[in-house]
């Protein structure tokens, strides 16, 4: 792994040859929620020199758009649930079963009925949730206070699934995250793309989909060149994106696996490690 200035020597500096794709959570925000405000500045410093700034992440249309207004963001180009959801954030807009200011642009679905009974007879406890394009998301069971944004019904596990699915979500809170890795990786999900996140959470999505591969469409459409692609994550779910990038940082408090897919690594998100990155391209 190159040093954190070596590795950013590629980039262009700040400005509108460079396009930044930031994940939220565990990079851009910390795992409470809250925001540096050393972060948001560097953040709206590159914004002010013209760099296109994306968030890439596993949240849900209604989260990330918390977090944009908690960030002040202007608009922006987004990818929502791990690349599944690409959207335009435009303030008035105003679409049918989508949060006021966000425009849907693209996104995938799946229907994850044989994953819903897989996970059910292996895994009994877990709580589950389905989130379409548009509309209320879909749970077995209500999930811990705080952790879901914007509507949802509660419905039999067998009445779940169907072909709008972007992703099913899976919490277990009785387990680490460690062990619902263990209990799943033996289930043999063939067909879907999966990554558990810092808690027992695990986001199940439609195959071939990442935020890399959503990511490469908005990169074409910006006629930009891969070299001048910045990505910074901290989880199992960034591991794509990383790659994928021209230049891929992982954040210090990130596993062996995303650091294995980066090309460097900064601090920790408690220690502003995405403001130390962005920084050093001002």
């Amino acid at each position: 792994m190159a040093r954190l200035d070596d590795a950013l020597s590629g980039l262009p500096g700040a400005g509108p040859e460079l396009l930044v794709a930031l994940d939220l959570d565990g990079t851009t925000i910390r795992h409470d929620t809250s925001l540096s405000r050393r972060v948001s500045q560097a953040i709206h410093a590159h914004l002010e020199a013209g760099s296109h700034i994306v968030i890439a992440t596993g949240r849900g249309i209604d989260a990330m758009m918390l977090v944009a207004e908690q960030l002040e963001l202007p608009d922006g180009m987004a990818v929502c649930a791990n690349g599944a959801i690409t959207l335009s954030r435009e303030v008035g807009v105003v679409e049918p079963g989508i949060y006021p200011g966000a425009r849907l642009l693209d996104y995938t679905t799946f229907n994850p009925a044989g994953e819903i009974e897989t996970i059910m007879t292996y895994v009994p406890e877990a709580l589950l949730a389905v989130e379409p394009a548009r509309g209320p998301r879909r749970l077995s069971a209500p999930f811990p206070h705080g952790e879901l944004v914007g509507s949802s019904v509660i419905l039999p596990p067998h009445q779940l699934a169907g072909d709008d699915a972007t992703r099913l979500t899976v919490r277990a809170p009785s387990l680490s995250a460690e062990q619902l890795q263990d209990r799943i990786d033996g289930l043999g999900l063939d067909g879907v793309e999966y990554a558990v996140g810092w808690t027992a959470w695990l986001d199940i999505s439609p195959f071939g989909v990442s935020k890399a591969t959503a990511l490469e469409k908005l990169r074409q459409e910006y006629g930009m060149p891969t070299s001048n692609v910045l990505a910074v994550g901290d989880g199992d779910n960034d591991i794509e994106m990383l790659g994928w990038a021209g230049t891929g940082i992982s954040m210090g408090d990130a596993n062996d696996r995303v650091h294995a897919a980066a090309d460097a690594k900064t601090a920790s998100v408690g220690d502003d490690g995405l403001a130390i990155v962005l920084e050093r391209l001002l």
